[in-house]
C-alpha cells in the first residue's frame, strides 16, 4: 500500500507541533493520570464494531501486535481494517479502498426500510494530545459512503458527520470552534475522511480550532505511515530491472532493493546479511544482487568466498523470512511508502502489517524472527501487527515486547 502526503498547503501540523515543542524531546504533557504522554502518535487500540466476521471486537495495539485465532476467526480481516482506515487518512477515495464494500458488511445483516446495510470500524490513537477516537459508520448498500464519523478527544466530540439528503453526495460535518460561535458547520464529501479535510477547512484562529486540528493531525500521523507486507516468494525469484529500489508490498522486486542497499545502507546490510546466516539453511556470508546481461538483476545469497546462492533456489520460507527482516532493518527509506514530508521524522513512525508473518517459516526462523521484531519495534521507530498461526503464538508469549491477541472463534 501506498500512503500519500496529505495536508493543507502551507500547512506543516503547526497544531500538533505546537503540542510538542512545548515539551521535552520524547515525551509531552503529562496525562491525568500523570504518564507522559508519547510525542510519537501511534494506534493504540483496533475497534471492528461491525465489520466482516467481526462484532464488537476491541484489539489493544502493542508495539509488536500478534494477531491468532482458528481459521475464519477474522485475523486477516482485523490487519484489512487497519489498512482501510490508513488509507483513509492518506486521502484514499471510499471507492478505491472498499472495491467491494459488500464484502465487508457483516453476515446476516438485513437492511433498513430504506435498503441500507453497511459497516462500522475505528480506532484510538495516543499521542501528545492524548487519546483520540475516530468512529466510522460506512454505507455498502446500496451507494458506498461514509454515513457518520466521529472525532472525539476525552470524551468531547471534536467533529462529528452526519448522512442529511441521500440524494446529495455530501454530509453535513460540525466541528468544535470555541470562539463566538461554537460549533462550525459545513458539508464535506461522503467519499473522503473528514478528520483528514480538517487540516484544509480549519483556520486554527481560536483554542477550540486548534484543539480539533491537532486531534486530526495526531490521527492522520499515526495511522498514514502503513506498510502492507505479504512476500510472495513465487515473484521474489525473478530477476528484475534495476528501478528506484523501493521495496513493494509483495516483495517482488527484492533483487532490486539488495542491489541499492549493499551499497546505500551498509550497517543495516550487514545486519540483514547476519540475520540470514541465522535464519537460512547452510552459512550465508553476503547478500547481493548480480547484473546479468539483459541489463536485471538477480539476488543472490553468497556461502563464501566462491560459492553463491541464486534467490531462486531458496526455500519458500527462507525467502519469506528474508524478506520481512530487510523490511524491518531498513524502514521506511527503501520502502513503498510516503511518510508525510511536512511532518519531523522524530514523531513519526512506520506500521507494518504483516499477515501471515510465520506463513512458511520452520521453528528457529520464526524465534529469529520474532526476537528481531521485537528489538526493532522496542525503540519506537517501528510497529508491527502481524497474524500468526497458533505454534508460533505459543512461541511468541514468551517473548518480551510482544503482544498476543487471540481471536475467539
Amino acid at each position: 500500500m501506498r500512503t500519500k502526503r496529505f495536508a493543507a498547503p502551507g500547512r506543516a501540523y503547526g497544531p500538533l507541533m505546537t503540542v510538542i515543542s512545548t515539551t521535552p524531546t520524547g515525551t509531552t504533557a503529562p496525562s491525568p493520570s500523570g504518564a507522559p504522554r508519547p510525542a510519537r502518535p501511534f494506534v493504540g487500540e483496533l475497534r471492528l464494531d461491525a465489520f466482516a466476521s467481526h462484532r464488537r471486537t476491541v484489539i489493544p495495539l502493542g508495539p509488536l501486535t500478534l494477531i491468532t485465532g482458528t481459521s475464519g476467526s477474522g485475523k486477516s480481516t482485523a490487519l484489512r481494517g487497519y489498512e482501510a482506515l490508513a488509507r483513509l487518512a492518506a486521502g484514499d477515495p471510499l471507492e478505491e479502498v472498499f472495491p467491494d464494500p459488500a464484502a465487508w458488511v457483516p453476515e446476516g445483516a438485513a437492511a433498513d426500510a430504506q435498503g441500507r446495510r453497511g459497516f462500522r470500524l475505528g480506532c484510538t490513537v495516543e499521542g501528545p494530545v492524548g487519546p483520540v477516537r475516530l468512529d466510522l459508520a460506512v454505507q455498502a448498500e446500496p451507494a458506498l459512503r461514509i454515513v457518520g464519523e466521529r472525532l472525539t478527544d476525552c470524551g468531547e466530540t471534536l467533529l462529528s458527520t452526519a448522512l442529511l439528503d441521500p440524494r446529495r453526495s455530501a454530509v453535513q460535518a460540525a466541528w468544535h470552534t470555541a470562539g463566538a460561535v461554537a460549533v462550525t458547520r459545513a458539508p464535506f464529501p461522503d467519499d473522503r475522511l473528514g478528520t483528514a479535510l480538517l487540516p484544509l477547512r480549519v483556520a486554527g484562529t481560536t483554542d477550540g480550532q486548534l484543539r480539533v486540528l491537532a486531534a486530526a493531525e495526531q490521527v492522520v500521523v499515526a495511522l498514514r505511515s502503513a506498510f502492507a507486507c505479504d512476500p510472495q516468494p513465487r515473484r521474489m525469484r525473478a530477476a528484475v530491472p534495476v528501478g528506484e529500489g523501493r521495496l513493494t508490498s509483495s516483495c517482488d522486486n527484492v533483487s532490486d532493493v539488495l542491489h541499492r542497499t549493499r551499497s546505500q545502507c551498509a550497517q543495516r546490510h550487514a545486519r540483514l546479511v547476519a540475520g540470514a546466516d541465522a535464519g537460512c539453511a547452510g552459512r550465508v556470508t553476503g547478500l547481493t544482487a548480480e547484473r546479468l546481461e539483459d541489463g536485471t538483476v538477480r539476488a543472490m545469497a553468497e556461502r563464501g568466498e566462491r560459492e553463491s546462492t541464486p534467490f531462486a533456489r531458496l526455500g519458500d520460507g527462507e525467502l519469506r523470512y528474508l524478506a520481512f527482516a530487510l523490511v524491518l532493518l531498513t524502514g521506511p527509506h527503501v520502502l513503498v511508502v510516503e511518510p508525510a514530508a511536512e511532518v519531523p521524522s522524530a514523531i513519526q513512525g512506520l506500521t507494518v502489517l504483516a499477515d501471515g508473518f510465520d506463513r512458511s517459516l520452520d521453528a528457529r526462523q520464526t524465534a529469529e524472527l520474532l526476537a528481531l521484531a521485537a528489538s526493532i519495534c522496542a525503540d519506537g521507530h517501528m510497529r508491527l501487527l502481524g497474524t500468526v498461526g497458533e505454534a508460533a503464538a505459543a512461541a511468541a508469549r514468551g517473548t518480551a515486547g510482544v503482544t498476543v491477541v487471540d481471536l475467539a472463534p
